[in-house]
């Protein structure tokens, strides 16, 4: 989520790709064009299944260690669980967690894509922070992730972004927290805290609900304390 803080406009942005995955930046790179637009925190979650998760979080894990030692941002390791079997999801994200990732997403049942039915359910039934792009999310999956306290997707991605109201309108009957990350491919992806608002004003979310939501962010990255 991209926000205004004590200081000056902060983005938090949770949901990134680099080149490790099918982003088209270095992680290097990726996260000093965040620093040049204000990011305070920023997740770099490139794609994984079990081909290769054990290949690109270590690698994440490091080089965010480093980049959050060189510039002033927190850039945290994560991955985005794709397209795996709902029976997988679960195991798969413990051994993403043993490898140090600090959020872990689950490519939710957006609707430009065929994702296997029972993704949603699947993943928030496992330990992960993020169901990104829920599309067309049941109540009932809803209900879900509030209980379980796992945050659901307002996406800023083209395509992805098509059931953004569908997914506020069912978390807010459900008291489903909500988080908004750019899923970012691409340098153009990047957005600025007035297009976060604009965005999530469009899903039809109120001033205070995008207080809410800046919290959200505010506390899983890490920038505030939840408790």
């Amino acid at each position: 989520m991209l926000l205004h803080v004590r200081g000056g406009p902060t983005v938090i942005d949770l949901h990134t790709h680099s080149l490790m995955s099918d982003g088209e930046l270095l992680p290097s790179e990726l996260v000093r064009r965040a620093v040049t637009i204000a990011y305070r925190a920023i997740a770099i979650t490139d794609h994984t299944d079990h081909s290769n998760y054990d290949c690109i979080i270590p690698r994440i894990v490091s080089v965010c260690e480093r980049l959050s030692a060189s510039y002033p941002i927190r850039a945290l390791p994560g991955t985005e669980i794709t397209h795996v079997h709902p029976a997988d999801i679960s195991d798969l994200a413990k051994e993403a967690r043993s490898l140090g990732a600090q959020i872990i997403i689950v490519h939710g049942e957006t609707i430009v894509e065929p994702v296997t039915p029972g993704t949603n359910h699947a993943a928030l039934l496992a330990d992960i922070d993020i169901l990104a792009h829920p599309g067309l999310i049941t109540q009932e999956d809803a209900a879900l992730a509030a209980e379980r306290g796992i945050f659901l997707e307002v996406s800023a991605r083209k395509g992805h972004s098509l059931t953004n109201g569908h997914v506020v309108s069912v978390a807010r009957r459900c008291g489903a927290r909500l988080l908004l990350n750019t899923d970012s491919h691409s340098p153009d992806d990047l957005i600025t805290k007035e297009q976060a608002r604009r965005i999530a004003e469009g899903a039809g979310m109120s001033s205070e609900e995008i207080d809410g939501m800046i919290r959200n962010a505010e506390v899983l990255s890490g920038i505030i304390d939840g408790s």
